[in-house]
């Protein structure tokens, strides 16, 4: 029996042309904008790992080919709830010292 990972690995093989077995992360949102879901091979077997937002949409890149790419840091902005496109800082020291 497939579970949801195995599709969404399946996915990643036969709609995006990659190996889901490489190591990289795979990261879908679903159509409303509020669940995400993230796939990856850890060299011992696929993970998901999954959210869902109770408020508010997880903010996507628009994708230029059916693909983004982005940095690890963008990707924990983006699970954070956090526009990964212009982060703020909260806090900035006045003076060093």
């Amino acid at each position: 029996m497939c579970v949801a990972g195995c599709k969404v690995a399946l996915q990643v093989q036969e709609t995006l042309g990659r190996d889901p077995h490489a190591g990289d992360l795979y990261v879908f949102r679903g159509r409303s904008g509020n669940l995400i879901k993230i796939i990856w091979h850890d060299g011992l077997g696929m993970s998901l790992y999954a959210k869902r937002l109770e408020k508010g949409r997880f903010l996507w890149p628009s994708p230029a080919d059916g693909t983004v790419s982005i940095s690890p840091a963008q990707l924990a902005y983006m699970l954070d709830g956090i526009d990964w496109r212009n982060p703020r800082h909260t806090f900035r020291p006045q003076r060093a010292g």
